[in-house]
């Protein structure tokens, strides 16, 4: 069965044009309060000038199913010129000639037409599948724009999402360790998967020792503990590239802390916040994850140990299925009762909360609320195949580290158990925390 057929088993054609409607107005969202200046921004080297991201949403979708798919000619003569995120060195696209703001959205708005024209008029297995990959790949940017907002200290965005004080409430820490067996894991996904990115190709067996992982991923309580305790200052806890790194960032603390008399303050867009000890901490790089775990005699999980504690069943004699989970409670599609994503909660909740979400082992908020760093390197699966968007992984195998489980402005279209995030460890600007496991 083709990639498409599989898609729209899953969805019907209008469910997919809803999607691709849905996910354009999020990003409109996310910039509509923003001043022309905002919108353009300073230049720094882990964002992008609001004013090019939202373009170059609509440029992929371009690209991929209108002009790939669907045949057509450009939307605009010198889109490649300006939105071609491969060809366009981060640093220039602050000193591109870029369309005004109503010029800008008149792009993106035509694009957006044009596709579900496409999509209405003439489905074909390519126009199905490039609507759906150029959906999900503006759900990934429009996370981008959310800690750009938080990265530059704006406001926190108005999206008009109503939310019920019974599903973001408190729930407070979960404390203790899982015990997981040890066995074989089939890592990564399988031709059957209704959509799968390329490095998700494709499942493989890999032999899972056993192993403890905590419950819920680590609080800001926890990480003050190590803060307090000097561990940005001695080497000891941290690896060369790590040290290396905090010494040249003069590092001393988590990003958007800061300390008020005795206590600690965190920044949440424009506002300051005493620290809330029961939230996951967040915004904090691989280097920071790791230096935490060496701190406190504990380690990151392996990818393959986060995906066995979040998506594998026990079987009836205590040891691994090879039964996997899309989500962690199971096929369900996410909802605000067992995770926070979406920007359902407008930031991250307790670790207690959403027990309903539970993974089989008793392991809480798998997805959603914040992603998860793992000790593994980013890398090809055996058996992958690369898409027809080359740069979505290729490009970044063996320099970047895995991270799992989406944060609380991921999709939940985009999410499940086996989705592989990857950034560089130095990153700290995106909404990334971490769980430990025992040694």
């Amino acid at each position: 069965m083709s990639p498409s057929h599989r898609i729209l088993d899953m969805m019907s054609l209008e469910e997919l044009g809803n999607h691709v409607a849905d996910a354009r107005a999020r990003a409109l969202d996310l910039m509509s309060n923003l001043s022309d200046e905002q919108l353009l921004g300073p230049k720094l080297d882990c964002v992008n000038p609001g004013r090019w991201e939202i373009g170059h949403h609509a440029w992929f979708q371009s690209q991929w199913v209108l002009r790939n798919a669907a045949g057509q000619d450009r939307v605009r003569a010198d889109e490649d010129y300006l939105y071609d995120s491969m060809e366009i060195d981060h640093a220039t696209r602050w000193d591109l000639p870029l369309p005004s703001r109503p010029d800008t959205l008149g792009y993106v708005d035509e694009v957006l037409q044009r596709t579900l024209a496409v999509l209405r008029d003439n489905p074909s297995d390519e126009v199905v599948y490039h609507a759906l990959y150029s959906t999900l790949h503006e759900d990934m940017h429009t996370e981008a724009l959310t800690y750009t907002r938080q990265t530059h200290g704006w406001p926190a965005p108005t999206l008009g999402i109503e939310i019920d004080p019974d599903d973001v409430g408190g729930n407070g820490p979960l404390p203790g360790d899982v015990e997981i067996p040890g066995g074989a894991l089939q890592l990564g996904s399988s031709p059957v998967d209704p959509f799968v990115f390329d490095n998700e190709k494709w499942a493989h067996p890999v032999e899972v020792a056993p192993f403890s992982v905590a419950r819920a991923a680590l609080t800001q309580a926890e990480f003050a503990e190590f803060v307090d305790a000097g561990g940005y200052t001695d080497a000891k806890y941290w690896t060369d590239a790590g040290w290396e790194w905090r010494q040249s960032r003069e590092a001393e603390h988590p990003l958007h802390w800061r300390r008020n008399g005795q206590e600690w303050q965190r920044r949440h867009f424009d506002t300051w916040h005493g620290l809330e000890p029961h939230l996951p901490i967040i915004h904090v790089n691989w280097f920071e994850a790791n230096a935490y775990c060496r701190w406190a005699d504990r380690r990151l999980p392996t990818e393959a140990e986060w995906e066995t504690a979040a998506a594998v069943e026990p079987t009836p004699d205590g040891g691994l299925s090879q039964d996997k989970r899309p989500y962690p409670w199971g096929e369900g599609s996410p909802s605000p009762q067992v995770a926070n994503l979406d920007w359902h909660a407008m930031g991250t909740v307790d670790v207690g909360a959403l027990g309903g979400g539970d993974s089989p082992w008793g392991c809480r908020q798998m997805i959603g609320n914040v992603w998860e760093w793992t000790s593994t390197d980013f890398g090809p699966f055996p058996g992958f195949e690369v898409d027809p968007y080359k740069d979505y992984s290729l490009p970044w195998f063996h320099t970047r580290k895995v991270m799992r489980g989406g944060c609380w402005v991921t999709r939940s279209r985009l999410i499940r158990t086996q989705y592989r995030n990857f950034m560089t460890p130095d990153r700290r600007d995106v909404l990334t925390g971490f769980r430990t496991c025992g040694r």
